[in-house]
């Protein structure tokens, strides 16, 4: 028995297991199968993945002011309450300007049902005298309440607030929150100490949200003040709420100024008649689709390395999945989808070329490419030496000669 085992050829190796890889059809419709599970989820727990994000928005956005403290050695706490105090003063003076507007618009609202209803007898009276009046369009006509149509312009108002209506529960995850972004430089390093390309993912998100919020509330800035200008110029009823309505409308991407001018718009048909009606959405139009669609997409794009297409994808997406809030979130929450879906992995970073605002050249995705590379790098290595430095040299006693 043992001569034959001896004697079995021990030349012959095993044959090679093939790595068992599923097909690539088979993993997209998983993958698939796993975006809708996660959109789903996303969708029924809108109510709170919307004030998250927004918190944590605009942590992010006002961040560099706790780390420049830092820098100046302040201490830590300093930078936690400065963060905190500055998110709060953006966040309330946001919703004290609306609950003050809002309280305006409603004490106007009265009257202008009444010229409504003046308006709506003006012209069955054109219609008459033009022997247009058939029982239909007299029946379309007084089925219309004009009435009506300016309380939703308070809804759309009161809708706007309601994004703030989980305020308390806001406040409390900014506290915490800005706490944890004290030390968001810390746990960027420990991360890129073991996996740098998922810290080169979240720093770039963090970067480009912080620079979509600069361009857009620059601009958004620019539009709000000129458009309160011009209908204060021309007798509008609230310029500065039509103002600070254009400002918010500006984060909503394509078609914010659309939604911005409706409201103005209906209360100049009520105060003047069709013709301000037309000179307000005229107006609105040359400063907006000069402003916003024709340069601040531009730095949008930029800024941000999204397309105009994708972006108006996003916010068709996101208003589905979250709501009124989605909209308003569109750009920073697909930013974060780019981040964890292709940043995150260098082998599928080529394609933010088929999502960039302006379509790169070979040479400037191979300078992106050796850029994230390099800032990879360096987030590594800043660990590294960090952790070198955390760890004390150990000195071996010395041995005494034997005497």
């Amino acid at each position: 028995m043992s001569r034959s085992v001896d004697a079995a050829p021990a030349s012959a190796p095993p044959s090679p297991v093939p790595p068992s890889t599923l097909p690539r059809g088979l993993i997209v419709l998983l993958g698939m199968a796993a975006a809708v599970v996660a959109i789903a989820g996303t969708r029924a727990f809108a109510g709170i993945v919307g004030p998250v994000f927004l918190a944590l928005m605009l942590v992010v956005g006002v961040q560099p002011l706790g780390d420049w403290l830092q820098r100046k050695g302040a201490p830590k706490w300093v930078a936690v309450i400065s963060t905190l105090t500055a998110v709060y003063l953006i966040l309330l003076g946001l919703v004290a300007a609306l609950v003050v507007s809002i309280a305006q618009l409603a004490t106007l609202l009265p009257e202008y049902t009444d010229k409504a209803d003046e308006l709506i007898a003006n012209i069955q009276d054109q219609f008459a005298q033009l022997n247009i009046g058939s029982d239909q369009v007299e029946k379309a006509l007084s089925s219309i309440d004009l009435g009506k149509v300016i309380g939703l312009v308070d809804d759309v108002l009161v809708g706007l607030l309601g994004v703030f209506s989980n305020l308390f529960f806001i406040l409390a995850l900014l506290i915490f929150m800005a706490m944890d972004a004290s030390s968001f430089g810390e746990r960027m390093r420990a991360v890129a100490y073991s996996r740098a390309d998922i810290a080169y993912a979240f720093s770039s998100f963090a970067s480009g949200t912080r620079s979509y919020l600069i361009v857009s509330t620059v601009f958004g800035l620019i539009v709000a003040v000129i458009d309160a200008g011009a209908l204060w110029a021309m007798g509008i009823p609230l310029p500065i709420l039509w103002g600070l309505l254009s400002f918010i409308t500006n984060y909503i991407p394509n078609i914010g100024f659309v939604i911005g001018v409706i409201p103005p718009a209906l209360i100049a048909l009520l105060e003047g008649g069709p013709t301000l009606m037309l000179w307000v959405i005229v107006v609105y139009s040359v400063i907006n689709v000069i402003i916003q669609s024709v340069i601040q997409p531009k730095f949008v794009g930029e800024a941000v390395g999204l397309s105009v297409t994708l972006t108006f994808l996003a916010l068709v997406f996101w208003g589905w999945v979250i709501g009124p809030l989605g909209a308003l979130l569109a750009i920073p929450m697909t930013l974060l989808a780019k981040a964890l879906l292709l940043d995150i992995d260098p082998s599928t970073r080529w394609a933010n070329a088929l999502i960039a605002g302006s379509p790169p050249t070979a040479e400037e995705l191979a300078t992106a490419e050796v850029e994230a590379a390099k800032k990879a790098a360096e987030l590594q290595a800043e660990a590294e030496s960090e952790v070198e430095d955390a760890v004390e040299p150990v000195v071996e006693p010395a041995v005494e000669p034997a005497k």
